[in-house]
């Protein structure tokens, strides 16, 4: 039903990286609040994008900046943890080319 709320519900949000090695993640506790525990590992998030992760001053953009820079929005943001020592993610340079950015939940 959530992801019903509107248009932007079902899109991605957020991507955030986060090294297994983090001070959330190494502390072993869980907070019981999303605005910890997304900190302990890699998320991403369907719904609203925040403008202030936009590079150039995102958080003055107006919509139609935002808009134009694929910025998603919706009523909702909803964070899944998807890191761990375990997890590899590549980079596409805009030479088509891999690069390694985390590899085994650290940094490359």
């Amino acid at each position: 039903r959530v992801l019903d709320t509107d248009e932007g519900a079902r899109r991605l949000g957020e991507v955030a990286l986060v090294p297994a090695s983090s001070a959330i993640s190494a502390s072993g506790l869980l907070f019981y609040n999303t605005l910890y525990d997304e900190n302990a590992a890699s998320h991403i998030a369907l719904g609203q994008a925040y403008s202030k992760c936009f590079v150039g001053g995102g958080a003055d953009f107006s919509e139609d900046d935002l808009a134009a820079r694929g910025a998603n929005r919706s009523l909702i943001h909803i964070d899944w943890m998807i890191g761990s020592g375990e997890v590899d993610v590549d980079g596409v340079g805009a030479d088509g080319q891999s690069v390694p950015v985390m590899r085994q939940g650290e940094w490359a």
